[in-house]
């Protein structure tokens, strides 16, 4: 079965002592995190923080320990799956511009509020596994 494998990230911003996230909308209207295609011989770290600057205009820093993967049927392209792999990425003090012709919109949330917009069960999982990682490593 053909695998089309993206990479993004659980990003999040600190601010007076509150972790906030960017959830991006996609153009049908479901809420997740930034990511995209794996391109040539890029690492899946690279990949990563290449999507989240092109989907966010963020300038974002991986931080190691974190990565999970998501796998699901490709509902662009019958009988493929897309492996989807996540790492915890960091920003500071920077404008949020996002990519008109990819999203509807870019949003920093809190951790509750990103909770109640995520639509699909394994985009909740993935950003309670990185909450719970941040919070570890933060605090």
């Amino acid at each position: 079965m053909k695998k089309e494998v993206s990479c993004g990230g659980v990003v999040f911003n600190r601010r007076n002592d509150e972790i906030l996230y960017v959830i991006v909308q996609s153009l049908e209207g479901y809420y997740g995190f930034p990511k995209g295609h794996m391109e040539n011989n890029e690492t899946e770290e690279q990949t990563a923080v290449r999507e989240i600057y092109e989907e966010t205009g963020l300038k974002v820093e991986i931080i190691p320990g974190f990565r999970i993967i998501d796998e699901y049927p490709n509902p662009k392209n019958k009988g493929a799956m897309k492996k989807v792999v996540y790492f915890a990425a960091e920003y500071d003090n920077q404008d949020i511009k996002h990519q008109e012709e990819e999203l509807l919109d870019v949003y920093l949330m809190t951790y509750e509020e990103a909770m109640n917009v995520l639509q699909f069960e394994s985009s909740k999982r993935i950003l309670s596994e990185a909450n719970s990682f941040i919070l570890k490593l933060l605090f």
